[in-house]
């Protein structure tokens, strides 16, 4: 064999490899990407208003996130479900953030004006769901910033589109850290844990939002009420119009 034609070969062979490589790295990375949040949980969820006969409504959030230690940017996917056997009729689903987590943008959705904003929260914004059919989900792509020297919290609420009902309500849920970690790039966090804040003395966390565990119903009639282990829940609303978007 001419040392000319072997290295031909060995160029085509090395070339090969490095593309196998580079096909692999991708494949890697995007695998790790779409499975960093973790399995879909409706931990903190609780059913409210009765929904329409052989619809059952739920919501999922991952059981973990990811907060930038720089940007303090974090990004979470919200999904609303009909586990039932029959369509759900036009829904909307809130997404609402308190203390240390704020709601910047919901893909798909508007945001909801500061006073329509349920008391003790920071951010929300509503989503047109429209119709589930039985079995059936819509998932949200959501940002938000979470300031780590804070407790921090998210709410889904699932209502009627005239925002009478609320047939699922997901939170105020926690997303925390008992082992925070302020020099590395990222802090995870997990679904469900109180969060504990980096901050100097910081082993107790601050107080942040309202100082009662019970909110003071609204004008409207919009209010989160306590409810056990599960945190605070949103109450039936009937305001006298519904949220505009």
């Amino acid at each position: 064999m001419s040392s000319r034609r072997a290295a031909g070969m060995a160029t085509a062979v090395t070339g090969s490899l490095l593309t196998a490589s580079f096909s692999a790295v991708m494949i890697l990375s995007f695998t790790a990407s779409a499975d960093d949040q973790g399995p879909g949980s409706s931990k903190g969820g609780k059913a409210m208003d009765a929904a329409p006969a052989g619809v059952k409504l739920t919501t999922t959030l991952p059981e973990k996130i990811s907060v930038d230690n720089s940007s303090k940017e974090t990004a979470i996917t919200a999904t609303v479900k009909n586990e039932g056997i029959k369509e759900s009729g036009d829904l909307n689903l809130l997404v609402v953030g308190f203390d240390g987590l704020k709601v910047t943008n919901v893909q798909g959705c508007s945001a909801i004006g500061e006073k329509d904003l349920p008391p003790g929260s920071n951010s929300g914004f509503k989503c047109s769901v429209g119709a589930l059919d039985a079995g059936k989900s819509k998932s949200y792509a959501v940002d938000a910033t979470y300031d780590l020297s804070k407790a921090g919290k998210i709410c889904l609420p699932v209502v009627s589109a005239d925002g009478k009902k609320t047939f699922w309500q997901q939170g105020p849920v926690p997303f925390g850290t008992t082992n925070p970690a302020p020099n590395a790039p990222a802090t995870p966090l997990l679904l469900g844990t109180d969060n504990k804040p980096v901050a100097p003395g910081g082993d107790t966390l601050p107080k942040t939002g309202v100082g009662s565990d019970v909110l003071p119903l609204g004008a409207a009639g919009a209010a989160l009420i306590a409810a056990g282990a599960a945190g605070l829940y949103w109450s039936r609303r009937r305001p006298s119009r519904p949220l505009e978007s």
